[in-house]
């Protein structure tokens, strides 16, 4: 179940209260969503600052900070989505049944 990503972030709309300081250096938890369809920029789903429970619970407004696609897949989950000017990937072919029966 391999899948390489390519996500790009708007480095201006990062909250500064929700980075976190740790041993190693500074982390900002987020939040990847792939959806079934591309969007019309060819876009697999968002890339979001990830929210607490009660953020979720409360409704609060999501802050987006940018877009991500599948670039490669194994075959044995998510498709890559289309690159310009190249044909989509074909399903792998379904083995040949040599069974006498």
């Amino acid at each position: 179940m391999a899948l390489i990503l390519a996500a790009s972030i708007n480095l201006n709309e990062i909250p500064k209260d929700k980075i976190i300081i740790g041993k190693k250096g500074k982390y900002l938890p987020i939040s990847i969503t792939l959806n079934d369809e591309l969007d019309q920029f060819g876009n697999q789903g968002p890339v979001i600052v990830s929210q607490s429970k009660e953020e979720r619970e409360a409704k609060q407004a999501k802050t987006y900070l940018g877009n991500v696609k599948v670039v490669w897949s194994n075959g044995s989950n998510v498709e890559p989505a289309p690159r310009d000017g190249a044909p989509a990937q074909a399903a792998p072919a379904a083995p040949a049944d040599d069974l006498p029966f």
